[in-house]
């Protein structure tokens, strides 16, 4: 066999079925392969879209996405797709080809050092410099990605190996001695962690996105409902508990809820869960939960006290280490309605300072389209978002209640992100509704994937908040630069429907209230990709926001 065909062959082994991807000349003989294959390729308009892709499939799907990228300017175009997943602990395993061998080091046309380029920015990266290693690294790659704390593995092939003939050998056994990730939590820590909660009498769980990778959602509820511990959750971590039930606080940090912010600053044990406490959560971090003792339970070590002292740290996979916890709460005595106070405060809270927005009569406000999309689908969509207001409206008045069911990029605010997300999502969960939120600019970042979601009839459903302006940057403007618009005025908007409809998908422009839920009707019943345009208040803002440098109880806007 080729080792072109070997690659296919070592995608089949490793349960792979799609990938994203745009050819180039050295990864033709790739595609020669893929030719012949019974893979389903996507092929994008863009590298960065397949990246991405990739990344929206295995959010949706649990699953390790796979792109495909050429050399030089292919694989660069993929380092903010790669980067994207390393932020937010996506599994993605990203093959990209790469020069003839002989020529690598010499400035050859197309070449560019991919495994230097993207080595901040991955779980590992692999040079293949013999075809006979073909078999075990894809192995090896897919073993990294998606076990531990899960991440993109870059694999980069010369395409002289990709033409090499040899016999084709399937993988043995996998053996990484320095790479042996901590499943089951220490459990003289895990019992020092159900007293201090036994103990609490202001407590609250905060889940991040580790709770969604480790599938220990129903552990997180048990613990809850068992213990009467109000909820709060990351942005990542949106959809680990369901936000309509009562211990629900929503989601915490700088665009957080009034009530889960009041909570963490006034309680006496946080327990942090697949949560990295990261500056949009903790906003000062000299006064974040300072009168807590704090938990922190996460697969990844260097995580432990990296940002917040920890007092309590519990190595191990989410969903054993909340097992254990309850577990071992079953056997504590403790007095009945310990929490009571504390959830009569956060109930006070929840009165005083609902999540609400100022209805204006004629203008379509964001805030409504949101809640018209979680009415129409009652909650049941798969929610995908771009970055910037439209991220934080979507993650705030849509009930999220499943798992996997919002997909955002987190760590590094990727604007292009949630279109060609969207289209990863829906490929891998075809039974679901897929709405991607949209701010006007960033879809334009990617707004060329259109052909890819009308050429292989994807419907996706794309809600694009329009403003006229890049939103989330001109709020700030506003708010502490003086209305010094500076360039985030997008005043050459095109005609999005009439773009969607040149592409051969649904266009529609909504500029009155009274049609916004039947264009979300309409749209979701075409059963193709559409794009609507809802023509929003153009200076709304995203409130409760926390200035940079304050607490995160010092919130401005968003109370009655």
């Amino acid at each position: 066999m080729k080792g072109s065909e070997i690659i296919i062959e070592s995608l089949k082994a490793n349960g792979v079925e799609v990938v994203f991807g745009l050819p180039g000349g050295v990864v033709i003989p790739l595609y020669d392969a893929l030719f012949d294959s019974d893979l389903k390729h996507y092929l994008v308009r863009h590298e960065q879209g397949a990246a991405h892709m990739a990344d929206g499939y295995a959010r949706a799907t649990g699953r390790t996405g796979v792109c495909i990228a050429t050399s030089g300017p292919g694989a660069t175009n993929l380092v903010t797709g790669i980067a994207n997943a390393y932020m937010d602990s996506t599994p993605m395993v990203a093959i990209t080809g790469q020069v003839r061998s002989d020529l690598i080091g010499t400035d050859a046309f197309q070449e560019a050092d991919v495994t230097g380029i993207t080595e901040p920015i991955v779980k590992h990266s692999y040079l293949i410099k013999d075809p006979r290693e073909i078999p075990h690294v894809f192995k090896e790659a897919f073993y990294i990605a998606s076990t531990g704390r899960p991440g993109p593995v870059v694999i980069d092939i010369p395409v002289d190996i990709q033409n090499a003939d040899l016999d084709y050998k399937a993988a043995g056994e996998v053996k990484l001695p320095g790479y042996k990730p901590t499943l089951k939590g220490n459990r003289k820590q895990v019992r020092a962690a159900a007293k201090a909660i036994a103990r609490a009498e202001r407590p609250v769980l905060y889940a991040g996105g580790g709770i969604i990778t480790a599938a220990a959602h129903k552990e997180l509820h048990r613990l809850a409902q068992l213990m009467k511990i109000p909820v709060t959750t990351t942005l990542m971590g949106i959809g680990s508990f369901p936000e309509t039930d009562k211990l629900s606080l929503g989601m915490l940090g700088m665009h957080g809820t009034g009530y889960a912010n009041y909570a963490v600053t006034h309680c006496d044990l946080l327990i942090g869960v697949g949560a990295r406490f990261d500056d949009r959560v903790t906003g000062k971090i000299s006064t974040f939960a300072q009168h807590a003792k704090k938990i922190h339970i996460d697969m990844d070590p260097a995580e432990i006290s990296k940002n917040v002292a920890i007092d309590i740290p519990i190595v191990g996979d989410a969903k054993d280490v909340l097992g254990g916890l309850v577990t071992e709460l079953k056997k504590i005595e403790r007095g009945r309605g310990q929490t009571a106070a504390w959830l009569k405060q956060i109930d006070d809270w929840k009165q005083k300072h609902p999540l609400s927005y100022k209805d204006e009569e004629g203008e379509i406000l964001p805030q409504f389209v949101i809640e018209e999309i979680n009415r129409i689908t009652k909650g049941n969509a798969i929610i995908v978002t771009e970055v910037g207001q439209n991220q934080m409206w979507a993650a705030l008045f849509y009930n999220h209640t499943k798992p996997r069911h919002f997909i955002s990029s987190g760590g590094l605010g990727t604007m292009g992100f949630g279109f060609p997300a969207s289209i990863g999502a829906k490929v891998g969960r075809p039974d679901k509704t897929v709405i991607d939120i949209a701010g006007d600019g960033s879809f334009q970042m990617t707004i060329q994937e259109l052909a890819t979601a009308v050429c292989y009839d994807i419907p996706v459903v794309v809600c694009i908040l329009n403003n006229g302006f890049l939103g989330m940057v001109r709020q700030w403007q506003e708010l502490f630069w003086n209305k010094r618009y500076s360039q985030t005025v997008i005043s050459c908007q095109p005609d999005f429907a009439a773009v969607a409809e040149a592409y051969g998908a649904l266009g529609i422009t909504i500029k009155d209230k009274q049609d916004v839920g039947d264009a979300i009707r309409t749209a979701i019943k075409s059963k193709k990709p559409a794009v609507l345009d809802f023509r929003v208040k153009r200076e709304e803002n995203v409130f409760p926001m926390v200035p940079a440098g304050k607490s995160i109880d010092e919130m401005i806007g968003g109370h009655k």
